[in-house]
């Protein structure tokens, strides 16, 4: 006598399941491995957005320390020298150099000041380049 439940499923005069297959070792296998692939591939992403946040916050950083540089010498009426002068500018937990280069203008009472952000590991890679102009304060 077979028999059937509610859900259409196929039961024989024992009560087991009749009729049913379920999957191979061979199906799980490989269910397991592409699932394997796809979370490697999204592991690899969040790895790479994180490096990338990183070097954004960094970024960010230097932008923030270039601008209170160039507002410091404006809200101080600093008239630097012509020239180039290196000062450290930290900014949170990242370790700045601003690289300051005072040229003239045709006009002899501003000057222009470019800041250049870098780490003091690697100061030849500039994060972040602003320039400025410094008016002379009688």
């Amino acid at each position: 006598m077979i028999r059937f439940d509610r859900t259409g499923i196929r039961f024989d005069r024992t009560g087991i399941r009749s009729g049913c297959a379920g999957f191979t070792l061979l199906e799980v296998l490989v269910g397991l491995a592409i699932a394997a692939v796809a979370l490697m591939a999204s592991i690899r992403a969040v790895g790479s957005m994180a490096q990338t946040n990183a070097a954004l916050e960094l970024r960010a950083l230097a932008q923030l320390s270039a601008h209170n540089r160039v507002s410091e010498l404006r809200a101080t009426g600093a008239f630097p020298p012509v020239g180039i002068r290196t000062v450290p500018c930290p900014q949170g937990r990242a370790q700045l150099q601003c690289t300051e280069e005072t040229q003239p203008t045709p006009n002899p009472l501003f000057r222009r000041v470019e800041v250049r952000v870098a780490q003091p590991s690697d100061p030849d890679f500039v994060l972040v380049q602003l320039t400025g102009v410094l008016p002379r304060v009688p």
